[in-house]
């Protein structure tokens, strides 16, 4: 399939999201990540360029599991599986078919510090109890703010996890436009990026076993976490297995009821309903085995319907997208690189 681009200087704002496709993507990746930017993208795409690009430099920081590419590929089916409408004004591309990024990166690492790089929470998580860790760890927020400027991204739709990096991202397009003037457009601050993905704050899907953590898919218990290729029929035992509390209220509270409050939130979203309407619902009742089996039957029936529509889609009609997209987001950002580059005496 193929969706015509233009590479004009666009005057519409943009949104960019990007996935890092290290290895299977949990059913937590893709309803705090991915459903989210399908919905935003469909419901905002006649008004906003919308950038999905393949954060594939990131991904090479950590230990890839299994074939890079194929897992490239899968990931930008699940945003077609997940009901991705297609147009013009949406872009697939992979960081790495754009060196533009690359060298943006090493630009801004010249007006970065070391020491807000290691004040961020993930580099601290990644290294700590390890007597080394490769730098692309350390830079990774680094990186990110070059995906983000290059592309002058108002809208970069992201978990709570990520908000730290998202205000570096700001802070050095701050810094830079206060000393070569406003060449670059600041991304929206955390709060109103909420706002605009109408949630009060990043989605976090729990862990089913330790719900005090989010569901990883590092974690090595199988019943901690729902990966998009497990059985349907499986994933509706973990949910009937996942940890929950004593009090025998069904209510949404995160900080005393985390277990209970994450199956209402998964309830919620594969069934794409408000989550107050959810909350509601089960206002009042007591009997957590009769959620557990609502909850599993909608992750069965959503999962069965997922695989069924990714099963469709082939490689080559990804690989045509990304033909296209790579050409208009490489007109983008080499326009804004030549800029950054003439400021600093580059050009």
């Amino acid at each position: 399939m193929t969706i015509a681009n233009s590479t004009k200087p666009h005057t519409q704002p943009t949104i960019l999201t990007g996935l890092r496709v290290n290895s299977e993507m949990t059913l937590g990746n893709f309803l705090g990540a991915l459903l989210p930017m399908v919905r935003l993208a469909n419901a905002h795409s006649d008004q906003y360029h919308v950038n999905i690009f393949v954060p594939d430099l990131h991904s090479i920081i950590s230990e890839i599991d299994g074939n890079l590419q194929q897992n490239l590929l899968k990931s930008l089916k699940y945003f077609l599986a997940a009901g991705l409408n297609l147009n013009p004004n949406i872009h697939f591309y992979r960081q790495s078919r754009v060196p533009a990024h690359s060298e943006l990166c090493w630009i801004l690492n010249c007006v970065a510090t070391m020491g807000e790089l290691n004040r961020m929470t993930q580099y601290k998580d990644k290294s700590e109890g390890k007597d080394s860790v490769n730098v692309g760890i350390f830079d990774y927020p680094v990186l990110m703010a070059a995906d983000i400027l290059l592309y002058d991204a108002e809208f970069v739709p992201v978990g709570e996890d990520q908000f730290q990096h998202l205000e570096l991202a700001r802070r050095l397009a701050q810094r830079f436009n206060h000393r070569f003037g406003d060449l670059f457009t600041l991304p929206a601050e955390p709060k109103d990026q909420a706002k605009f993905m109408n949630v009060d704050h990043g989605i976090r899907i729990r862990d089913l076993q330790n719900p005090e953590k989010k569901m990883s898919k590092s974690t090595a218990s199988a019943n901690s976490k729902i990966m998009l290729s497990d059985d349907p029929k499986a994933a509706a035992k973990k949910i009937m297995s996942a940890t929950t509390d004593s009090l025998g209220k069904i209510q949404y509270d995160m900080f005393n009821q985390p277990g209970i409050s994450n199956l209402l939130q998964i309830e919620a979203l594969v069934n794409d309903q408000p989550l107050q309407d959810v909350i509601s619902t089960w206002a009042g009742e007591t009997h957590y085995g009769d959620l557990k089996q609502k909850v599993a039957a909608s992750v069965s029936t959503f999962l069965d319907d997922f695989q069924r529509k990714l099963a469709t889609i082939s490689d080559a009609e990804i690989l045509d997208l990304l033909t296209t997209g790579e050409t208009y987001a490489n007109a983008i950002a080499n326009r804004k690189l030549a800029a950054v580059q003439t400021a600093f005496g580059l050009r």
